[in-house]
């Protein structure tokens, strides 16, 4: 296939009605060749969030996406970047837990535990991976569902980023000698779950959410780390 002088591969849509003569064959070929555009041009990698991401991040939330699978947080996230950036950056590596409370859904409080989150990043904004934990024991509160729980913006979905996110920040835990990492999907949520089933997950019961979560069913895995 020709390169242009700018360097770009022209579209394989750019050559097909000359190719193929049903519709049919010419649809499948324009959607390979713009799936094939969208790919990325760098591997996805975790980043830890500093100012160099950090107009990625913005973007992703100033179109509506939200880290918290469970309410939407874009607007206070922005809120938090306009004020005070430097806060973005210190809650998401946070190994003591401090900070101020958390909010539930339900308007309770709850202490912050510690934790680490990373940015997805493939030379573009991608989505969030936190983990989580107790510094008391392999358990988590009730009000926590899960110790790993991440977010890919929609526009970079279907990449494997989320599996690959996964598997990534796994060995984070086993430095913390955490026996197990336990990760919670709703039942509906055929894509999430195949992510953890790839990452070595076990599905291990169906369980209602606390009502400061929600109340509705979700499926709890654990991954054993040793």
């Amino acid at each position: 296939m020709p390169i242009t002088l700018d360097g770009q591969v022209p579209l394989a849509c750019d050559y097909v009605d000359h190719a193929f003569k049903t519709k049919s064959d010419r649809f499948q070929i324009r959607f390979a060749a713009n799936r094939w555009r969208d790919m990325p041009q760098f591997p996805m990698e975790l980043v830890v969030p500093c100012s160099t991401y950090l107009d990625g991040y913005r973007v992703a939330l100033t179109k509506g996406w939200s880290p918290n699978n469970l309410q939407d947080v874009s607007k206070e996230e922005l809120r938090i970047i306009e004020q005070n950036p430097q806060l973005v950056f210190d809650l998401a590596d946070n190994p003591t837990g401090s900070g101020p409370l958390v909010e539930l859904t339900d308007g309770s409080f709850v202490p912050r535990l510690p934790s680490i989150a990373r940015w997805l990043w493939d030379g573009e904004f991608c989505g969030t991976i936190k983990l989580r934990w107790n510094p008391d024991s392999a358990e988590l509160p009730a009000h926590v569902l899960g110790h790993i729980g991440y977010a890919v913006v929609p526009w970079k979905r279907n990449l494997g980023y989320a599996t690959a996110a996964l598997k990534a920040i796994l060995p984070e835990a086993r430095k913390l000698g955490l026996p197990y990492v336990e990760l919670t999907t709703d039942p509906e949520n055929r894509a999430s779950q195949i992510v953890v089933e790839k990452n070595g997950g076990t599905l291990i019961e169906e369980f209602v959410k606390p009502e400061s979560q929600g109340g509705t069913p979700g499926y709890l895995w654990r991954i054993f780390l040793t």
